[in-house]
């Protein structure tokens, strides 16, 4: 609804451009285009990235055969089986493996999901042999430790209930070999590494098998419950804090987002909360930019909640890790509120590849967002970045982040003087001044003409630097900001349009010199309305996202500043200008002002 209140409201102004200038315009094809260009925005909005593994690519799950689900394996019996053809084989023989669901299991009679790996039955952890397809519909071969077609897994999530593949025993197979297989019935339900069938060499007795049923080495963890809220107490005196909004305490404000985090021994122990759908979390970071970030998540799942060590390579889902680093868990849910603390050791051993030692100095990153059944989607704001890098293991800090990047507020700035208060003026002094000031010359030119064209410049320099700020912060486009960038686009392209014109304009009393006063007011005019929609729409991105809704009603304010002030000069030709002039400009300061404060704040 408020998008189509601006629609109309722009679609006055032009009804207004059109009565003072007999200019006429379609605005009905204005404000179809309008509408398209919202449905695109809204649509950019409503939509999401969900990183998963329906597609079966999952060698990342080589090693432990994990989903990445974030979520504990069932330990209980499995509702299926896996069989084998033959128990015993030569070295370039072929055996039948089947996975099918068990006759008497409850519940679910399919599966979705399954990887299946064979291993020297000795040594666990070496994969062995390689598979064939018998129905590639349903199973793809995975490469896994550099060797090509060594584990199999789904293409898709469709019901299953059996699948067959082909194992091939390799020349130097083991004595003996063990199958595994890791099977999900849906997100939360998997059953992780369960032992299949042990099959031997011709002439080798089997090795005792392990019962079918449960996970290899699977792990859980047990959480207590919070017995009452986190306080800011102590913050820089007793342990860091990050907090938003600054200085707040989570004891007794439910909209406060809270980390705080103070060496205990050789670990540290931290404290998270915040409001939020579906989960909160906080990074390690190197750099102000998500990638390659150790993180911590405290995800609702119902009733309870779930805490999770994870990693991020890029601006990508994060990967769970499955090793249980974390001790001491503890967490509680209150009022929309989810808070959870555990214990990290500062050092960990190598085989936790991933995670960074607490010994050094990180940025701190804190985000919030949306969890369906303990599955996490992107955050639901920029999230808040601290100023500077801490050492997590030094001393107590009070410390202060932004939600807003540095380059993306020069952007906002630098557009907002551009093309609510510059433009603005350079308008007025074209359109009212030129037949007033008709003798009056600086630097050889009409005092009117310095000034506009002092203006437009000014205008154009700002727009262009701040058109290149949000690539350099992003390194490349964005693809989650909706139609904001494209609409940008548009008014660099109008933007640089307008001097090029000016510079191949005809002398004043050219008989087509009409033809480019309409070309230059009705380029100037277009690139106006536009980019004053951009700034609309530009002002909640997550990049920069300013206070709502009164940083839209101030900016709704400029903009009808600028109208009324156009209407009064209009009226009032003669005499009453320098007054008026001096007006709107306090006013459009006053407005740009409020504006350019908040985007320091944020």
């Amino acid at each position: 609804m408020f998008f189509l209140e601006i629609t109309t409201c722009f679609s006055n102004i032009l009804i207004g451009f059109q009565i003072i200038n007999g200019f006429a315009i379609n605005i009905h094809s204005f404000q179809v285009l309008m509408k398209m260009w919202i449905v695109l925005l809204l649509l950019s909005v409503c939509s999401e990235t969900v990183i998963c593994y329906s597609d079966g690519k999952v060698e990342v799950a080589c090693g432990d055969m994990t989903p990445q689900h974030g979520h504990e394996p069932i330990t209980k019996n499995p509702p299926f089986n896996i069989t084998t053809d033959k128990s015993q084989f030569s070295p370039g023989d072929k055996i039948k493996v089947t996975l099918s669901m068990a006759s008497s299991s409850e519940g679910k009679h399919y599966f979705k999901g399954f990887l299946i790996e064979a291993r020297n039955a000795g040594n666990l952890n070496e994969i062995v042999g390689s598979f064939k397809l018998i129905d590639p519909e349903i199973s793809q071969l995975l490469t896994c430790d550099s060797k090509e077609g060594s584990a199999v897994s789904h293409t898709g999530k469709s019901h299953k209930t059996e699948v067959q593949v082909i194992w091939v025993a390799p020349s130097d197979s083991p004595s003996s070999v063990q199958f595994l297989v890791t099977v999900a019935q849906g997100y939360k339900e998997y059953w992780v590494k369960s032992p299949g069938p042990v099959v031997s060499q011709n002439g080798v007795a089997p090795p005792p098998q392990t019962t079918f049923g449960g996970s290899i080495g699977a792990q859980t963890t047990t959480s207590s419950i919070l017995s009452r809220s986190f306080t800011s107490e102590g913050c820089g005196s007793m342990k860091s804090c990050l907090r938003d909004p600054e200085g707040c305490d989570p004891q007794n404000d439910t909209a406060c987002h809270f980390l705080s985090f103070r060496a205990l021994g050789s670990s540290v122990m931290f404290e998270l909360s915040g409001p939020a759908e579906g989960y909160v979390s906080f990074a390690l970071s190197q750099d102000k930019w998500m990638g390659k970030d150790d993180v911590y998540l405290c995800i609702r799942d119902t009733d309870r909640v779930e805490i999770k060590a994870a990693y991020v390579s890029g601006r990508t889902h994060p990967v769970y890790s499955s090793q249980n680093i974390l001790k001491d868990t503890a967490w509680r849910l209150s009022d929309g509120v989810i808070q959870c603390s555990f214990r990290r050791d500062i050092i960990l051993p190598p085989e936790n590849l991933n995670r960074f030692s607490l010994d050094q100095i990180y940025y701190l990153f804190m985000a919030h967002g949306r969890a369906e059944d303990g599955r996490t989607h992107r955050h639901d704001r920029q999230p808040l970045i601290s100023t500077y890098q801490t050492k997590i293991t030094g001393p107590p800090e009070d410390l202060i982040g932004s939600r807003s990047p540095l380059l993306m507020k020069y952007h906002g700035a630098f557009m907002l003087i551009a093309w609510t208060s510059t433009v603005s003026a350079g308008v007025i002094m074209a359109r009212y001044f030129k037949p007033n000031w008709p003798e009056r010359n600086i630097l050889g030119q009409k005092v009117w003409f310095q000034l506009h064209r002092m203006l437009m410049a000014l205008t154009v320099l700002l727009t262009l630097v701040g058109f290149v700020l949000p690539f350099m912060y992003r390194g490349g486009w964005s693809k989650r900001a909706g139609i904001h960038p494209y609409l940008g686009c548009v008014v660099m392209a109008l933007a640089v349009i307008q001097p090029v014109m000016a510079l191949f304009r005809p002398a004043p009393d050219a008989s087509r010199r009409y033809i480019f006063n309409w070309m230059h007011f009705g380029t100037g005019t277009a690139a106006q309305v536009v980019a004053v929609v951009t700034i609309f729409l530009g002002i909640h991105q997550q990049a920069l996202s300013l206070p709502a809704p009164w940083s839209t009603g101030v900016l709704a304010a400029i903009v009808v500043w600028f109208v009324l002030a156009d209407l009064v000069l209009e009226v009032h030709q003669r005499g009453f200008l320098p007054i008026v002039l001096a007006i709107y400009l306090c006013g459009n300061l006053g407005f740009l002002t409020v504006l350019l404060w908040t985007i320091s704040a944020v």
